[in-house]
């Protein structure tokens, strides 16, 4: 779903072909979309109306694509962006598309969504904590702290973005 999440938010912002797109996603996340998640992706959007398509004549070269979200798009993008299911909680590509998408939401709904990330983080944070107090293995038990940290690092962070005057804006 972040896929979906990276592309209408980008489309949101203009209109774009999918050489664009791709470079835009990366340049914004660090992650490289393959023309095989890229382009049936965009296909579905057409088909479901949330996307257009319109070709783009080139000098001694086929048409290329444009694609521009619709009205259906950016309402998808919005019900992407809000719903953030349990479910998907300790997906970090899931919630980093939410959070670096964050301008498109109300502060409640930011706010819900931060909520959802904490609780996930928590309740595993409580069972790596008691897998690592019970592991025997010093090894297993070093990476298990690991962990812990990186969970205790992101917890502070999550404050930090529930208590910065710019999610009010």
């Amino acid at each position: 779903m972040w896929i979906e999440i990276l592309l209408l938010a980008k489309l949101a912002r203009e209109p774009m072909h999918g050489y664009e797109l791709r470079k835009e996603v990366e340049a914004s996340t660090g992650h490289t979309l393959s023309n095989n998640s890229l382009y049936p992706t965009l296909r579905r959007f057409v088909d479901a109306g949330a996307v257009s398509r319109s070709a783009e004549e080139q000098e001694a070269k086929p048409p290329r694509h444009v694609y521009t979200i619709t009205d259906v798009g950016r309402e998808l993008l919005h019900d992407l962006l809000a719903d953030f299911p349990a479910e998907l909680a300790l997906n970090e590509p899931e919630f980093l598309a939410r959070v670096g998408n964050f301008g498109w939401l109300r502060p409640d709904e930011r706010a819900r969504v931060l909520d959802v990330r904490k609780q996930a983080l928590v309740g595993e944070h409580a069972r790596l904590t008691e897998l690592a107090a019970g592991q025997a293995d010093p090894w297993s038990r070093a990476a298990l702290h690991h962990v812990l940290g990186k969970f205790d690092a992101e917890l502070r962070w999550l404050s930090d973005l529930q208590t910065d005057p710019r999610r009010d804006a």
